[in-house]
């Protein structure tokens, strides 16, 4: 029961989170988006990119799913950094752009819609399945998820909790700053 209980919290909470930043993208054109305010201020661009492309390729840990994202999506897309930029500096990314708006909505629900499906069907048994034992490789032990760990590791609810729920959130709190500086107003009270 609890473990049920624990999948159906992830679920709604990854829901809501889900419909934030439909509301965020249905409220911001390119422009906003692609803003760029000064040296050490990523744009938006940055990070609605950066969250699409990091849970994208952290579903394959998780599941072993391979990412959507493709050359074809790149060219769609069109990024100014086809990276998620997550072993990258500030400066290189505040350069980062989108140049398809559209198309980056497509791929960012695509990338949402596919962690619902997964987590609608996921057995509350698997949550405890350990994704990434210890000792961690370096990229992962300096990690907010290696902090989170147990002792035998980042479980299949760790990475959830920090991979997508969690490292969501705190884009979304990048973004719902970085809206004020468009003129925007934020998302949540």
């Amino acid at each position: 029961m609890t473990s049920a209980l624990v999948l159906d919290s992830l679920q709604r909470r990854m829901r809501a989170l889900h419909s934030l930043y439909t509301d965020a993208l249905a409220t911001m054109d390119l422009e906003q988006v692609n803003h760029f305010e000064r040296e050490g201020v990523v744009p938006i661009a940055f990070s609605l990119f950066h969250i699409a492309n990091m849970i994208d390729a952290s579903f394959m840990l998780m599941t072993g799913t391979p990412p959507i994202w493709n050359e074809a999506w790149e060219a769609r897309v069109r990024p100014a950094i086809a990276d998620h930029g997550k072993h990258r500096s500030v400066e290189e990314m505040v350069h980062q752009r989108i140049g398809d708006y559209e198309a980056f909505q497509e791929y960012l629900h695509e990338v949402f819609d596919r962690v619902e499906r997964w987590l609608a069907d996921l057995d509350p048994g698997e949550l405890t399945r350990v994704v990434i034992q210890r000792p961690f490789p370096p990229q992962i032990a300096s990690t907010y998820s290696a902090r989170v760990a147990g002792d035998e590791g980042i479980t299949l609810l760790d990475a959830a909790e920090c991979w997508i729920y969690q490292h969501g959130l705190r884009h979304m709190g990048e973004i719902e700053l970085a809206r004020g500086l468009v003129g925007l107003g934020g998302m949540t009270s």
